[in-house]
């Protein structure tokens, strides 16, 4: 494991007799949780490492989200002696923009070299969420080795059954005025903030054209080279990406699955039920 001194940027000391005061904690828990923002890949990634001792876990949040997703089940894991190191994927959270434009499989790409950096020569729990999700299924399917179990939640995988959703009627309209030079850029991209998806409005840059790569993406080819132990964590009342997605992507598996289906609980299951998210890690981590 390589965590070198100078790429240290804060911490931050839990005084855990507070918090048992206000019983945030299990009272058989009194020493300090350690929380490290940290730099890996010479300043490339950022992420932050909970508690002490050697990660058995690698957290990878979703689209448009940070590394403080996974805060909640990092701290509940980081009391029971097990450290974490939750990344903030490229463009999101405290890490830059990545040197391309492209998909999970680019961001998979990226990151492999910096998951043996941070772990050496051990196989972590991988957790992706949603878009990490995407990029921890595919290390597993490049990098059998990599991981002793990968556990996703909320992973748009597949693609939805039925047609595509077409745009707008009045959004195509004004695309195509705008190809033939009929209508301004300025009143283009207020049709895309209109009519565009709340990611697309959100995202701007370089960012809106990795989202775009990576809409249509489905992972069937992955899935089938996944031989990593694999752990579907999803929420009941998830609409972004409904369970059965998790079903169909259990049916293009090879490898030994499980499914655990959270009743009240939606798209965000780490910030949405993170216990429950650390107990279903506590029972796979080695």
């Amino acid at each position: 494991m390589v965590f070198r001194e100078g790429h240290i940027v804060a911490h931050r000391e839990l005084n855990a007799s507070a918090e048992l005061q206000h019983g945030h904690i299990d009272p058989t828990v009194v020493s300090n949780l350690r929380v490290v923002l940290k730099a890996f890949a010479n300043g490339q990634l950022f992420g932050q490492v909970y508690g002490d001792g050697t990660p058995q876990i690698l957290w990878l949040h979703g689209w448009g989200r940070s590394s403080a997703d996974f805060a909640a089940s990092a701290e509940i894991l980081a009391r029971g002696g097990v450290a974490s190191v939750a990344l903030d994927l490229p463009g999101f959270g405290a890490s830059p923009l990545p040197p391309f434009v492209g998909g999970a499989r680019e961001y998979a790409d990226l990151l492999a070299p910096v998951v043996r950096e941070i772990f050496g020569d051990s196989t972590p729990t991988v957790v992706g969420h949603s878009f990490g999700g995407r990029v921890a299924a595919v290390m597993a399917a490049r990098h059998p080795d990599m991981f002793s179990h990968l556990m996703l939640t909320g992973a748009p995988l597949l693609a939805r059954e039925g047609a595509r959703r077409r745009s707008p009627w009045a959004y195509r309209v004004v695309k195509k005025l705008a190809a033939l030079g009929l209508v301004s850029p300025a009143r283009l991209e207020r049709a895309k903030q209109q009519y565009g998806s709340a990611d697309y409005r959100a995202a701007t840059g370089q960012l809106r054209d990795i989202l775009v790569a990576t809409v249509g993406e489905s992972y069937e080819a992955e899935l089938a080279l996944v031989t990593t132990p694999t752990t579907l964590v999803w929420g009941a009342d998830d609409r972004d990406v409904p369970v059965t997605i998790a079903r169909r992507s259990i049916d293009q598996m090879n490898a030994a699955t499980n499914l655990v289906v959270l009743e009240h609980v939606g798209h965000l299951v780490p910030v949405q039920a993170a216990k429950l998210l650390a107990g279903e890690v506590s029972k796979v981590i080695r």
